[in-house]
């Protein structure tokens, strides 16, 4: 944890590795109750929004909830599933300030008069334990529920984290429904991040006026930040708005090389000429030709071939998809190839990531393939002369030292395994699994990175089943 600016979110974090219920009262006030239109005056006065990437203004949410609150009960969702593996803020805060996030979420439920706070996180983490022992510090096991559910990229998609949180699989449901319509229990709603949740603590806390004395007019408060990737001093950092990115970069002795992704997999590459020159806010972000995002900052450093970190999380995207919709199934895995092909050198391989970005941006029934192009988009722009280095040898003459963070693939993470001295050619396996295969321009089959989806499993099955040659088998590396 580090700090540029004052301490509010991570208070007390200096000198405790955790605080506990008597501990964060050291720190923080206890808080009064609000009434909810107190409530909503308060997150419209500084223009609260929510952390968790897409800044959808907290008080919109607010209301439309209290207005169906009238008619029916109500349930506060905490959105703790940080399924984005490059982010950590959610999960410090969890585990190291776990009262901060309860009371902005105890807060929002008294002033709407909620059945119920859910908190969903990522089941066995370290800050499912956390939070659940903070629940029981406060005698409020009858009363919030702690919902541990399957950590995968979509995990933290709303339609998704609500299917999860009522038992169902957690994919987005294909329809764009409101939470605040119908959640929990179909139920009218208010979700928003962990993050969220503990602004709203400290803003109640310092009322608008001082919550409002740091930051930009725009973008007041303080803002916390994933850094990770090539620094010295990997850490979550606590910032006001309108800083430099440069003195982020500074801080956790950063070495940026040939750029910075900003926003996380679904945000994008900044040059490292754009990132010195951006200022960390939503409007510094996007003038700079970024997006915040959910607050991560990766540099890259100059020791990796920046197209093979890409092509790295691309598969890794596509693999993470729900599988529901064609821009998912078919799109994603064709944009990680088209992005494998710029890596090897392909002169078209920048159109045919155009061209594949261009198939799924706007059709899915989640934002996952909207913002999975953006990302991949965005390295053709911030590292255009290696694509040219590409192009002409074929390679940048550095090897891809998996600076950007991925889960750590378990064993048990089943692959298409081809034996090439059967493989005869046939092709039927791009005909079942188009998703995973791909045919070269002599027939043969060309696998894409990565393992076999859940939701491909039975079809890969079948491909190895009806091989000509019993080439496939299902396996490991």
């Amino acid at each position: 944890m580090r700090r540029l600016g004052p301490a509010r979110l991570t208070a007390g974090l200096d000198q405790h590795r955790r605080l506990d219920l008597n501990t964060h009262y050291t720190f923080h006030d206890q808080l009064p109750g609000e009434t909810v239109d107190a409530l909503i005056g308060m997150t419209e006065e500084v223009d609260l929004r929510g952390r968790g990437g897409a800044a959808f203004p907290f008080a919109r949410k607010l209301r439309a909830v209290a207005a169906r609150a009238r008619d029916s009960d109500t349930v506060v969702l905490v959105n703790a599933a940080e399924g984005e593996p490059a982010s950590m803020k959610d999960k410090m805060l969890l585990t190291r300030a776990p009262h901060l996030v309860l009371e902005g979420a105890l807060l929002a439920a008294s002033a709407l008069g909620s059945k119920e706070v859910v908190v969903a996180v990522a089941a066995g983490d370290l800050a499912e334990a956390s939070v659940s022992a903070a629940v029981a510090e406060r005698g409020l096991e009858g009363y919030v529920r702690i919902a541990g559910i399957p950590e995968r990229f979509i995990s933290g998609e709303g339609g998704a984290l609500v299917r999860a949180v009522n038992g169902a699989a957690g994919l987005p449901p294909g329809r764009r429904t409101r939470s605040s319509d119908s959640g929990v229990y179909g139920l009218p709603t208010l979700l928003s991040n962990t993050e969220t949740y503990a602004q709203l603590a400290v803003l109640a806390e310092l009322g608008p006026e001082e919550y409002a004395s740091v930051g930009t007019v725009q973008e007041p408060g303080t803002v916390l930040l994933t850094v990770g990737g090539s620094v010295v001093v990997p850490a979550v950092v606590e910032v006001t708005p309108g800083v430099p990115l440069a003195a982020v970069l500074d801080l956790c002795e950063a070495s940026v090389g040939d750029g910075v992704l900003l926003g996380g997999y679904h945000g994008r590459w900044l040059s490292a000429a754009d990132a010195y020159g951006a200022i960390v806010s939503r409007r510094g972000a996007a003038e700079a030709g970024g997006e915040l995002g959910s607050g991560i900052v990766v540099p890259l450093g100059g020791d990796t071939c920046p197209l093979g970190e890409t092509t790295r999380v691309a598969s890794y995207l596509a693999a993470q998809s729900a599988g529901q919709c064609g821009p998912c199934r078919l799109g994603l895995p064709d944009l990680a190839r088209a992005m494998a092909d710029v890596e090897d050198g392909s002169p078209d391989g920048p159109d045919m990531v155009r061209r594949a970005a261009a198939a799924v941006k706007g059709r899915g029934a989640c934002f996952h393939p909207d913002g999975s192009a953006r990302f991949v988009l965005s390295a053709l722009e911030a590292f255009a002369e290696d694509v040219e280095e590409h192009r002409l040898h074929g390679t940048c003459g550095r090897p891809v030292t998996e600076v950007l963070p991925l889960p750590i693939v378990d064993e048990a993470d089943v692959r298409l395994v081809v034996d090439w001295t059967r493989c005869a050619g046939h092709g039927l396996c791009a005909h079942l699994v188009p998703e995973l295969v791909k045919l070269d321009h002599h027939g043969y089959p060309v696998f894409m990175d990565g393992g076999v989806p859940s939701w491909l499993r039975g079809e890969a099955q079948k491909a190895v089943e009806m091989c000509p040659a019993l080439a496939l088998r299902i396996g490991t590396k």
